[in-house]
């Protein structure tokens, strides 16, 4: 190289980034290596395995949850940081996880669920009941899938009452009686061994307050309760490591301090497990996006066409440039939701919302173009683009279908500069 030719700009694993601190460095090597050694293998092999055998005691999904949980990036790993510090560690971990397979990631976040709001119990019984099992979060339903995301009255069609759906909760006495089923879209639901309930619940005067808002509550329960049974592994385009489906509650009685969140601090307690589980989505799209784009980087330099690289064409590389700048968009975007959600004094899961749609929706243009740049083979099994494409399909819908999070994230905007909080000089 001559003196007058620019040099290499500086990068990092995670693109064009710098300043990062010792430890978080050597958090995102170790679990980049991770993803890269035993995400990537396991999540192949699983993708192409029948949805019983997949999941089967002894089978790779298994293997890679022993693997994660000897990792030590679990809740444990953010214990006394800061806010900041620790949305900036989880950015970096959790991208690297979506970078290694983004089915097995959620899995790996959904089976915390449960541990992380014992955790913030802080009751010993809760803590032990969830400590070494995997968990899942059960708030979706049949008939309450999008319904269970509106947290204004106003946003329901003609004024109608909140949606009850089809998993309910009374409260009497010191018992808790549920009844009903989950939708089949529980992550872990299928081998989950405690979950997290997230639903409707009666206190003794119905289900709906004085304007039509439904009351809620979270619950801590084992799996292996009286009353408890699954359906069978759902069978699905994309996420295949992720095992999905139903889970049936038949008169299931449990103890009232089970409860984690009640009448009182539900709202708030149901909030800030959506805008968490958002961010999650934001870094997992990031990983995704740039695993593609590498993909595409690397087969077009490879691949000749007309007699020379794929990567000389000028067209080639105006697609290639475009999809770089979406990728580190996508990464500004989900580490400033991510830090805003963790370190404001008053956050909204309706603008972390947005960053899962935002972040969600550029992903797919990456992964699809990536694709794209592939031709023909892009399209089989020899290249694993293509098992990309079917997971990047998935997390249109998953967490919040994107156009109902981008219109949840519309309504908070119109109220707020009807409020005249926003947008006024």
């Amino acid at each position: 190289m001559t003196d007058h030719v620019l040099p290499f700009p500086h990068v990092e694993i995670s693109g064009f980034d710098t300043g990062f601190s010792e430890q978080e460095a050597a958090a995102q090597a170790v679990v980049h290596r991770f993803a890269a050694e035993v995400m990537r293998p396991i999540g192949r092999q699983l993708d192409r395995m029948d949805a019983e055998k997949a999941y089967a005691e002894g089978s790779p999904f298994w293997e890679f949850h022993r693997a994660i949980a000897a990792l030590g990036m679990g809740p444990e790993a953010f214990h006394g940081l800061d806010a900041r510090a620790a949305a900036r560690l989880e950015a970096l971990v959790i991208t690297e996880l979506g970078w290694g397979d983004v089915g097995l990631a959620v899995s790996a976040g959904a089976g915390e669920m449960p541990i992380r709001a014992a955790y913030a119990s802080g009751q010993a019984e809760l803590i032990q009941m969830c400590e070494g099992k995997l968990g899942c979060w059960i708030a979706t339903q049949p008939d309450r899938g999008s319904d269970g995301l509106m947290l204004y009255p106003q946003e329901s069609a003609n004024g109608a009452c909140g949606n009850v759906g089809n998993l309910t909760a009374k409260f009497i006495g010191d018992e808790i009686i549920v009844n009903g089923q989950s939708s089949a879209w529980v992550s872990n639901g299928y081998v989950a061994q405690v979950g997290l309930l997230d639903i409707v619940a009666d206190y003794g005067q119905g289900y709906h307050d004085a304007v039509g808002n439904t009351y809620g509550c979270n619950i801590i329960v084992p799996l292996d309760v009286k009353g408890v049974s699954r359906g069978r592994p759902l069978r699905k385009l994309g996420k295949r490591p992720l095992p999905q489906g139903e889970i049936y509650f038949d008169n299931v009685r449990l103890p009232r301090r089970f409860a984690v969140a009640t009448r009182d601090d539900y709202e708030m307690k149901h909030a800030m497990a959506w805008a968490q589980a958002g961010t999650a989505m934001s870094h997992l799209s990031t990983g995704l996006a740039r695993a593609a784009y590498e993909m595409a980087l690397r087969y077009t330099n490879e691949r000749k066409q007309g007699g020379g690289l794929l990567a000389d064409l000028q067209l080639t590389q105006y697609r290639l440039g475009l999809l770089g700048a979406k990728v580190e968009a996508i990464k500004a975007m989900a580490r400033h939701v991510a830090e805003y959600t963790k370190t404001s004094p008053s956050p909204h899961p309706y603008f972390t919302a947005s960053g899962k749609a935002f972040c969600s929706t550029e992903m797919f243009y990456v992964v699809n173009e990536a694709l794209q740049l592939f031709g023909g083979v892009g399209l089989t099994d020899e290249f694993p683009i293509e098992k990309l494409m079917r997971d990047a399909r998935a997390m249109q819908i998953e967490d919040g279908e994107n156009n109902i999070l981008f219109m949840h994230y519309g309504f908070l905007m119109a109220q707020m500069n009807r409020a005249g909080t926003w947008g006024h000089t």
